[in-house]
């Protein structure tokens, strides 16, 4: 299990997701006070300085009893979340921890309807109430009730905000963690069935809040207005009116554009996968969703699991086939056995030794198993000849690097064999131009050429032919060393030997 590197990472996004909460809790908290009280403040209290100094001091004493409430609470729905970032923590706990982010926008409702909202108003109302009757403050009775409901609407608007704001900002940590269970314990977290918040409910009471709270709020300002007119009666009723509504408008738009976010952005993910599967890629979309969206997902994934599957299936069914040619090639003499598969490997080395992606060595395997698919259409009297070959015998040698392309593009789906035919075709061809059949010179000749043709030559030293003995592996790489840039491409030359002379003397000499 290796935790070192994902640990820093993961409380580095723990900080960051902390940081996000802190600071949406700020914006929504500032942003439903200011509306609220910018449609109630206004209205003018008749006060003493004493009083005013008094109603602060019930703020402040409400205010401390609410921050340590909300934050027992805060701590207790954020500790299986912490638990489960720890170094330490079994596959058990990192669940729980998956599942529970899942739940922090649901929770932070809680939170600041219960918690926050009975450890402020309580506190608030029983002070009030006890100065009033003690004649320590003298405003009407009725303005009790107007604070209280003032301080409703601050929380309802409030828990609104912070559960959309929640619900994005907990995507990065469920990635995160859903990451540490992959590198610790090679298992997918997912929400599976566990539809935390249906869309129905969060739609119903969000468009609720956003059209009722409002119209309280609007319902209790008036009233206040309304209770201090006088002869001045409607003065100025208008101006009023129309910040109210502005307001409103503005709070009904941010309400609208956080629910569209919220269904857009599953959507939009969903889309840009299916154009994935569309060009060719097979790509999962990331699971990080508590809603009816989480099932939509994971059925995605499932179907995009199978296609994988069935992708892979077909690349080895296809992998045998290039294999079972190069075998039955190589079967035709007895001498050649296995030569196919060792060139693949060692083309395919020098490829992962020069970096080349996992989709260009698969290519470099492929084309090296088939490079010598022509000799299947030289006769067995040249091809098996144990004495040295005449002229003509050479040039029909020499032929089956082009019989071999034309072989290949017989073949159906053309696509398929179309990235292989350059490899088949020059892996005779010279880095100095003297190679055939298209005497290519230095990097006219395609890569796949110059790869094949410094493994072809390696296992073609260094195997036992009936004229000769194969070479050892030392003079077989010495002759590639002196041969790069003149018969052999350089860079891939160099990485083959380089790499082979670390492996001597492990490295057997080919035997019949």
């Amino acid at each position: 299990m290796n935790t070192d590197s994902s640990c820093p990472k993961a409380r580095k996004v723990y900080r960051s997701f902390l940081g996000k909460l802190l600071r949406n809790y700020m914006i929504g908290l500032l942003l439903t006070v200011l509306v609220v009280g910018s449609a109630i403040v206004p209205t003018q209290v008749d006060m003493t300085p004493d009083e005013y100094q008094r109603l602060a001091f019930i703020l402040l004493v409400s205010l401390a009893c609410m921050g340590v409430a909300e934050w027992i609470a805060f701590a207790r729905h954020i500790r299986p979340v912490r638990q489960g970032l720890a170094p330490e923590a079994d596959l058990e706990v990192l669940r729980k921890a998956y599942v529970r982010t899942h739940r922090l926008p649901l929770l932070s409702v809680f939170r600041i309807l219960v918690p926050h909202q009975l450890s402020f108003s309580i506190p608030a109302l029983a002070l009030t109430v006890w100065m009033l009757h003690e004649g320590l403050l003298s405003f009407p009775d009725f303005y009790v009730l107007v604070a209280a409901m003032g301080a409703l609407l601050v929380a309802g608007m409030h828990a609104m905000l912070d559960f959309f704001l929640t619900t994005a900002a907990i995507r990065p940590l469920l990635l995160e963690i859903k990451t540490l269970a992959e590198q610790r314990f090679r298992v997918e977290l997912d929400a599976d069935d566990h539809v935390l918040l249906p869309i129905r409910p969060k739609f119903l009471v969000s468009g609720m809040l956003i059209g009722i709270l409002p119209l309280l709020l609007f319902s209790i300002a008036a009233h206040i207005r309304l209770h201090r007119l006088e002869v001045d009666m409607f003065q100025n009723y208008w101006g009023w009116a129309g910040m109210i509504l502005l307001i409103d408008a503005a709070f009904v738009y941010m309400g609208a554009r956080l629910i569209t976010q919220d269904i857009e952005r599953p959507i939009s993910q969903l889309y840009d996968a299916m154009n994935d599967i569309k060009e060719g890629r097979l790509t999962k979309v990331q699971n990080v969703y508590s809603d009816e969206f989480s099932k939509l997902v994971t059925g995605f994934n499932m179907m995009v699991g199978a296609l994988q599957m069935r992708e892979e299936e077909s690349r080895v069914m296809l992998d045998s086939y290039f294999v079972t040619l190069a075998v039955a090639l190589d079967a035709r003499d007895p001498y050649t056995a296995g030569h196919s598969l060792r060139v693949a490997e060692y083309s395919e080395q020098i490829g992962r030794l020069c970096g080349m992606s996992p989709e260009e060595l698969a290519i470099i395997r492929k084309s090296a198993l088939l490079h010598d698919i022509g000799k299947i259409g030289i006769r067995d009297t040249v091809l098996l000849k144990e004495g040295r070959l005449t002229e003509e015998e050479f040039d029909q040698i020499k032929a089956h690097p082009a019989l071999g392309e034309n072989i290949l593009l017989q073949i159906e789906p053309k696509e398929v064999m179309a990235p292989l035919l350059p490899g088949v075709r020059s892996h005779h061809e010279r880095y100095d131009g003297k190679g055939y059949p298209d005497r290519l010179a230095g990097e006219e000749i395609p890569v796949l050429g110059r790869i094949i043709a410094v493994a072809d030559a390696y296992d073609a030293m260094t195997s036992d032919r009936p004229y000769r003995r194969g070479m050892a592996p030392s003079i077989a790489l010495s002759i590639l060393d002196e041969g790069r840039g003149s018969q052999w491409d350089p860079v891939f030359a160099k990485a083959f030997v380089d790499h082979m002379r670390k492996q001597l003397p492990s490295i057997p000499k080919r035997g019949a």
